[in-house]
């Protein structure tokens, strides 16, 4: 039993440390995958969702002609062949935080996925003010959401990029 003022004892440091980390921005079909929130109509916005639900209680229920990802956001473990995974690192929180702005407001959104996030533990903060910003599926024309889901795109590309686009 942990009590405060105590060190943990080595296999519960190394419990910790292997724990799985979750994807805010995760496959809709994957066998743990949770939806995170609902995405509005009129903005694009997240809603997130008061308490976890599997997945795959809710995909059967979605029309065949409509995107699953395109109305609601949903997390899975992060995986280590992940194309925006370097070492133990999202680099697709990084290329976030530096391609959007944050929302007026300060306060973060409510969320259950937060005490296992990736974006949480690696970006604080910073990185939790502009998920609700974002989609898991983006329209092929919004260029900015292209770049910023790139793994190849990096933070100083996206800056100048946006930069450039300034109104």
């Amino acid at each position: 039993m942990l009590t405060r003022g105590h060190a943990r004892p080595d296999a519960a440091a190394a419990e910790a440390d292997t724990r799985t980390s979750w994807c805010p921005s995760g496959a809709a079909h994957a066998p743990e995958s949770l939806v995170l929130g609902v995405r509005s109509g009129l903005d694009g916005q997240v809603t997130y969702l008061a308490d976890a639900v599997p997945a795959a209680a809710v995909l059967d229920q979605i029309p065949e002609d409509i995107e699953p990802r395109r109305i609601l956001r949903f997390a899975s473990h992060c995986v280590t062949d992940c194309a925006n995974r370097r070492g133990g690192d999202c680099t697709l929180v990084e290329r976030v935080v530096a391609a959007y702005p944050a929302p007026a407001g300060g306060a973060v959104p409510r969320c259950h996925l937060r005490a296992g996030c990736q974006w949480w533990a690696q970006a604080g903060v910073e990185g939790c003010r502009r998920c609700p910003a974002l989609a898991t599926r983006h329209p092929a024309d919004d260029e900015l959401a292209s770049l910023v889901a790139d793994p190849d795109v990096t933070p100083e590309q996206l800056a100048a990029w946006t930069a450039a686009h300034r109104d």
